[in-house]
């Protein structure tokens, strides 16, 4: 026999959630919009600006993983629930724009991110700043999720996140035999696409070290660095071993670099990301 009110409350639970979806999924559009020196709607619409569409694609992605990371958990009762994944979706949306000034002025520094965009359309470019922005968000997940923690502990993880890109960021220009920099300045879309899947990768890694229940800060910030170190020795030799496995007799470093091959840039990025979802889930 079906327990139909269970079944109202359920409804009525999931749509409010949806409801709030939509709502938050908006919002984080519009502060994107305002926060930019240029209109996306237009850049996307009129001036067919592939490079826009990506960064806010990452962008969006990345507030939904939050929100999706919010809703895991017993249920505090439909209204709690309804404050709580707002708050921690709105501290998001804070988070990932900030996110994005770091990308421009730390990761990426050495050119105008916007610039890239919308004057020369790069996509590669957009490439790293939608991974970085899925990173990000990954993280910020990671971090509310469990028991025992909060906003506090969201926003220090996040920090440590950010770091963590940067310092990542820094080993895979030093590993690779040519500035990233300068390849994604000319256009180099396979060299952004796998750099931006590498960062996504590593926000998968990093999204277990911060996961949770929260027992101390010694305990948790402990675990997340060693997670980080590891992952930072972990992703670039999987890297090198599985582009022995999937190309043999090419060198993809050459593919990405020196033939701007996008399909051995997408194909680099997707197997890091396959091996750090493993690894999230077997470890």
């Amino acid at each position: 026999m079906i327990d139909w009110d269970y079944a109202s409350v359920k409804v009525v639970a999931a749509l409010s959630l949806l409801l709030l979806y939509i709502v938050i999924f908006a919002l984080a559009k519009w502060v994107a919009n305002r926060l930019t020196a240029y209109d996306i709607n237009d850049q996307i619409s009129n001036k067919k600006n592939k490079a826009v569409a990506i960064s806010l694609a990452g962008y969006l992605l990345a507030i939904s993983i939050i929100f999706a990371s919010a809703l895991i958990g017993p249920s505090q009762g439909l209204v709690q629930d309804l404050i709580s994944v707002a708050s921690y979706t709105l501290i998001g949306i804070v988070l990932l724009n900030l996110s994005s000034v770091i990308n421009d002025k730390l990761i990426l520094h050495k050119f105008n991110n916007a610039k890239e965009l919308i004057e020369d359309q790069n996509a590669g470019t957009a490439a790293v700043i939608a991974g970085s922005y899925i990173a990000s968000g990954l993280m910020v997940a990671g971090a509310i999720h469990g028991e025992g923690g909060g906003i506090v502990t969201a926003l220090v993880f996040f920090a440590c996140g950010q770091n963590a890109l940067l310092i990542f960021a820094k080993i895979y220009n030093l590993i690779t035999p040519f500035d990233i920099h300068e390849e994604i300045e000319k256009d180099n879309v396979a060299i952004g696409v796998s750099m931006g899947g590498t960062m996504i990768a590593l926000g998968i890694i990093l999204m277990n070290g911060a996961a949770g229940d929260f027992i101390s800060w010694q305990y948790n910030i402990g675990r997340f660095v060693l997670v980080s170190c590891a992952a930072f020795i972990i992703l670039p030799l999987f890297r090198f071993f599985m582009d022995k496995i999937l190309m043999p007799h090419y060198d993809i470093n050459h593919e990405i670099h020196s033939n701007s091959n996008i399909g051995a840039g997408i194909l680099d990025g997707i197997v890091v990301i396959c091996f750090a979802t493993i690894l999230f889930f077997v470890a």
